[in-house]
């Protein structure tokens, strides 16, 4: 039976790294000490260079992303800067490299396997462990990461909360002295989210690993930190200590930077008026629609249900209407049909029975040219909507002039101007600028439904603040949303209505209370 690695002391002196390609330093000046078995929580606005500093932590960074190094990281007794020893993801490393586990942004990008055991037991089989223990291993690290009973699940079928649990079981299975979480909740449901930080502070009561962890939602991360590193926009550190510290000596630096505060430290965004405009019907669904006199309707489901054959029914007698104004939030656990029912709606999937209708008519009857008005689409995963090489071509792609115009004024207010932003490759951009990247695209078009899946995944306070004053606009001239989401915040303050989904079913539908008044 293969042995836990121990817990491992970080520490960093002026450490600084700049990718090969880059005007400034993801971040620069950092210095901190982090005992073994301790937590290092790090904040910071979108951009800040917290995912740069998980990578170089983890290993990857000098060595798979070729930059310049200055200062001084070290991770146990191994180097990091200067590329001279390379950190491994081994729960059993050979010597001279260090036990790390990580969990990206995007889990996607670390499911190597068809099947859910098997990409588990595949990082275990690299680092050698027996086919009895890795049989043991496995079901232990699925049902801790909550996915008892998706074995034999495929890995292309899962949400993305789902596979999200999926890489934290692939990050905690070999026991790691090091790990390194970088936003492990974003696509999570509350309960699972709850799940991962009682895992984890389970791991920091008995000492088991030493963990570096970027997250937003800092209500259940700040009690788990002995340490806070704040970073501000340009990477530099607004502070680092004890998180009590931290707070009384940079609370208001850090709120003004845009990074969350736990609740009752900073005061509560209002939300949009509950005020509904009054319900027009827009020149553009009067245009494209097929009925004589149009119904108010942007898109209806009647009885859908879908499944992926020969799977158990994804979505299961939905019924949804939206008209003009509607702001409707979709809200469930992992896997009860949330992307699926957005890609209903959309035309991107045909029912297996019911009725699907988008401007009064079949989607897949619509003309493409037809669609790009009616329909806009927001993508869990941001580079799968990739289509050029730099963020000004991503954005203005198939925009006429006005709309291109708009385009570049949304990409000021959602925190991407193009004088900064314009010639860099989309995935240069950190996992909160991709998902801003993707939101001005679909915002400028200003499609009649604009159906947004996570749309607050990776957002400091200025995102989200801009994101939902966007989205306020675009709703008042008569547009609907509609948004998977598991961020309460977000509905609270974007959305008028709450549908509930659970198991393909909608369990419930209600009006969405108001949020405190700041």
């Amino acid at each position: 039976m293969p042995t836990a690695s121990p817990p491992l002391p970080i520490s960093a002196d002026d450490a600084a790294f700049r990718y090969a390609d880059g005007e400034r330093a993801a971040f620069r000046d950092v210095t901190f000490e982090l005992g073994p078995g301790e937590v290092l929580l790090v904040v910071g606005p979108s951009g800040s260079g917290k995912s740069t500093l998980a990578r170089a932590i983890a290993g990857l960074v000098p060595g798979d992303f070729p930059g310049e190094w200055h200062g001084s990281l070290r991770v146990g007794e191994t180097e990091i800067g200067g590329g001279a020893d390379r950190a491994g993801d081994s729960g059993s490393a050979p010597p001279g490299l260090v036990p790390v586990g990580v969990v990206f942004q995007d889990p996607a990008s670390q499911i190597v396997m068809d099947r859910v055991a098997d990409d588990v037991a595949f990082g275990l089989e690299n680092r050698h462990w027996s086919r009895a223990d890795m049989l043991r291993r496995v079901p232990e690290a699925l049902a801790a990461a909550g996915l008892t009973g998706f074995e034999e699940r495929r890995t292309n079928e899962l949400s993305g909360g789902e596979q999200q649990r999926l890489a934290i079981a692939g990050a905690l299975a070999p026991d790691p002295g090091v790990l390194v979480l970088d936003e492990p909740t974003a696509n999570l449901d509350p309960d699972g989210a709850r799940l991962v930080f009682e895992r984890l502070a389970a791991l920091r009561a008995r000492h088991r690993c030493t963990i570096v962890l970027i997250e937003h939602r800092v209500d259940l991360a700040w009690p788990l930190a002995d340490a806070v590193l704040a970073l501000d926009h340009d990477g530099s550190p607004i502070d680092v200590g004890p998180p009590a510290d931290v707070l009384t000596r940079s609370g208001g630096r850090m709120a003004g930077a845009g990074i969350w505060l736990p609740e009752g430290q900073e005061a509560t965004i209002e939300r949009p008026s509950d005020r509904r405009p009054p319900v027009t019907v827009p020149p553009t669904l009067v245009e494209i629609a097929s009925e004589p006199a149009p119904a108010v309707e942007i898109a209806s489901l009647l009885d859908v249900r879908f499944g992926f054959d020969p799977a158990p029914p994804v979505v299961r007698g939905v019924n949804l209407t939206l008209v003009p104004g509607d702001r409707v939030a979709l809200v469930g656990p992992n896997g009860s049909g949330k992307t699926t029912l957005l890609r209903l709606a959309l035309g991107l999937l045909r029912p297996s029975a019911g009725v699907v209708r988008l401007g009064g008519r079949d989607p897949g009857r619509n003309r493409g040219s037809d669609l790009a008005r009616l329909a806009g689409y927001v993508v869990q995963d941001p580079e799968l909507g990739f289509i050029a090489d730099t963020v000004t071509e991503e954005i203005e792609a198939g925009l006429d002039a006005a709309a291109a115009a708009h385009a570049r004024e949304l990409a000021e207010r959602l925190g991407l101007p193009l004088e900064h932003f314009g010639d860099r490759s989309p995935y240069r951009l950190s996992g909160g600028e991709q998902r801003r990247r993707g939101l001005v695209t679909a915002l400028a078009r200003r499609p009649l439904l604009l159906a947004l899946d996570e749309p607050t995944y990776g957002q400091d306070r200025r995102g989200h603040e801009a994101l939902v004053a966007a989205l306020d606009e675009l709703v008042e001239q008569g547009s609907a949303l509609l948004a998977a989401t598991h961020d309460e915040r977000f509905v609270r303050q974007a959305t008028h209505r709450r549908v509930e989904l659970a198991e393909g079913w909608i369990v419930a539908e209600e009006a969405v209370a108001p949020a405190p008044a700041a």
